[in-house]
C-alpha cells in the first residue's frame, strides 16, 4: 500500500484529512469528532532528551536508597523499593510483588530506555534499527507505568503510620516525587509525533521536523 504523507487519519473516528501546515503552538482537530489530529511540537523534542536523562537519574536514586525510615520503641527499620518487593515475595504475596515490580520499576524503566535510545540518534541526525517496534512497545507499556499511584499509596501509608511510630522520609521518597513530575511531562508527549519525526520524515530532516 502506498503511503500518503500528505494525509492524516483521525485516531478516534477514522476520518481522513489533508495534513495541515501548523504555525507555532497550533493544534489541528478533526472536523467530524473534534479529536486532536496534529499539534505543533515546537522545541519539545529537544527538551524531551534532557528530561528523559533526568528521569533516569531520579529513577536510579529512587531505587538505590531507602524510601522511609520507621522508628518504634527504639527499633529502626528501613527498606528500598526492591527490598519491599523481595519481602512481599517471601511473605507469599508473589502476585502483588510482581505487580509492584512491573508497574513501578520495569515498565517505567522500559519507557525511559526506549526514549533515550530513540532520542539520542535523533539528536545526532542518525537513524537506528527497530524504531517502529520500540515505538509500538512504548505505546503498549505506557498505561502500565504507575509510579504516581505507588507514590500516593506510600504517602497515605506514611500518614497512617505517623500516629504509631516516628516516620522519617528517605532520599528515595523525594526522588520518587521528582520522578513522578518528570515522567508526567515525558509521557505526555504523544509517541505518534515521534513516529512522524523518526519514521515517516525523510532521512536527515529529523531536526527540522515540527
Amino acid at each position: 500500500m502506498q503511503e500518503r504523507p500528505d494525509l492524516i487519519v483521525c485516531e478516534e473516528c477514522d476520518a481522513v484529512h489533508r495534513r495541515p501546515t501548523l504555525r507555532h503552538a497550533e493544534i489541528a482537530r478533526c472536523l467530524r469528532c473534534d479529536a486532536e489530529l496534529e499539534r505543533d511540537t515546537g522545541s519539545r523534542l529537544q527538551h524531551l532528551l534532557p528530561l528523559t536523562v533526568a528521569s533516569l537519574i531520579m529513577f536510579v536514586i529512587a531505587n538505590s536508597f531507602p524510601i522511609v525510615q520507621i522508628e518504634l520503641q527504639g527499633l529502626s527499620s528501613q527498606t528500598t523499593l526492591v527490598g519491599a518487593v523481595m519481602v512481599l515475595n517471601t511473605e507469599g504475596m508473589s502476585l502483588v510483588a510482581t505487580l509492584v515490580l512491573a508497574t513501578t520499576i520495569l515498565f517505567p524503566l522500559v519507557q525511559m530506555l526506549i526514549l533515550l535510545y530513540l532520542l539520542l540518534p535523533a539528536a545526532r541526525d542518525v537513524r537506528r534499527p527497530g524504531v517502529k517496534t520500540l515505538l509500538r512497545l512504548m505505546q503498549i507499556v505506557r498505561p502500565w507505568g504507575m509510579v504516581e499511584v505507588f507514590l500516593l499509596g506510600v504517602l497515605v501509608a506514611l500518614v497512617k503510620l505517623s500516629n504509631m511510630a516516628e516516620v522519617l522520609p528517605g532520599v528515595a521518597l523525594w526522588a520518587f516525587g521528582a520522578l513522578t513530575i518528570l515522567l508526567t511531562v515525558v509521557v505526555s508527549f504523544n509517541p505518534r509525533y515521534l513516529w512522524r519525526i523518526l519514521v515517516t520524515a525523510p532521512a536527515g530532516n529529523e531536526k527540522g521536523a515540527p
